[in-house]
């Protein structure tokens, strides 16, 4: 499953081999309730046709409405890239549906360098993290390396936005409910490792972009050297493995923690991890579990929908309900939010 940086990059060159003209549009700042973040971007041919987007749909009819006017091209002091603001005016706002008086500031890029969207793409489907920097003065587009944490940067003039996995996920076993989980984590920009000791699983697993690690999983975990970037998963059922890797996983930075079981499981391997593990009762109280939210999930694609969302709802500081609990949560573990 490919994300969405991917999806641009793929369509562009798809578009400039096929002699196609396009633009590409970020989103650089907000204000308000605005419909997508900073550095959300698409890819815009001449003829209308869309990839990827920075709104809601209202922005993006005029943005095609433009192109096909030739208002975003065509012309030699139209070529370098240029800031297009949205929604000023409460007016404005109202008329391209941006609630609460939203507004947004674009960098358009009316003719962007298919060369260095291939460096782009290159960089991101090997691994790794990619910086692009465009500067409205002297109308230069670069690539340059990023570190994960990297935040978007913006000073009117000149704008830098981060591609490629920002966030990190460590699954233990392999099973269906890992196979849908993988899949839909690298579709938010998750870089999945998949561990697994059970040579018998291996055979069958097949995502593609999600590296199979046979070690231990106490091993895996010390060697990723987790930081508040990733979230770790175990799934196996099987204390011998889920525990191994919890017992470093709880000790680490990273954001989420959490383990398959039911409550009556998950308050014997609190037991087992606070009586036999050199954890801390406020290390076990990080665990998640049982995992994922209380969504009535029942099959593996269900159960891993439930699993994502509580990731989000952690990585965002979002509060949600505890199962069980009558009470919400809005912590995330004190790592996430501060990165």
């Amino acid at each position: 499953m490919d994300s969405l940086d991917q999806q641009v990059l793929s369509s562009a060159r798809r578009w400039a081999a096929d002699g196609y003209c396009f633009a590409l549009i970020t989103v650089a700042r907000t204000w308000g309730s605005a419909p997508r973040p900073p550095g959300a971007w698409m890819a815009l041919r001449e003829d209308g046709l869309v990839q990827g987007s920075v709104s809601g749909g209202c922005i993006e009819d005029d943005l095609i409405d433009r192109i096909r006017r030739g208002a975003l091209g065509g012309e030699a002091d139209e070529r370098s890239p240029f800031r297009l603001d949205y929604g000023v005016t409460v007016d404005e706002a109202r008329r391209f549906g941006l609630p609460c008086g939203g507004t947004l500031e674009l960098v358009v890029e009316p003719q962007a360098d298919a060369s260095l969207l291939a460096e782009l793409e290159n960089r991101i489907v090997s691994g790794r993290l990619a910086s692009r920097t465009i500067d409205l003065v002297s109308g230069q587009v670069t690539i340059g390396d990023a570190v994960r944490g990297d935040a978007l940067a913006w000073d009117g003039s000149r704008l830098t936005t981060r591609h490629g996995p920002q966030w990190r996920l460590l699954i233990i076993g392999a099973g269906q409910i890992s196979r849908y989980l993988a899949q839909m984590a690298q579709a938010l920009d998750y870089a999945v490792t998949i561990c697994d000791p059970r040579i018998e699983y291996s055979t069958e697993w097949d995502v593609a972009g999600a590296p199979w690690v046979a070690g231990m999983p106490d091993d895996v975990v010390l060697e990723m050297a987790l930081d508040p970037h990733s979230a770790v998963v175990a799934l196996t059922h099987d204390p011998k493995l889920d525990d191994m890797a919890l017992l470093e996983a709880l000790k680490s930075p990273a954001f989420y923690v959490g383990a398959l079981g039911s409550r009556i499981n998950n308050e014997k391997r609190r037991e087992r991890l606070l009586q036999y593990f050199d954890l801390t009762e406020d290390e076990v109280n990080r665990l998640h579990g049982p995992v994922g939210l209380r969504v009535g999930s029942r099959t593996p694609p269900e159960i891993a929908i439930s699993i994502l969302a509580e990731m989000t709802a952690v990585k965002h500081g979002a509060a949600y309900a505890l199962p069980g609990t009558g009470r919400t949560d809005s912590t995330i573990e004190g790592v996430a939010r501060r990165s």
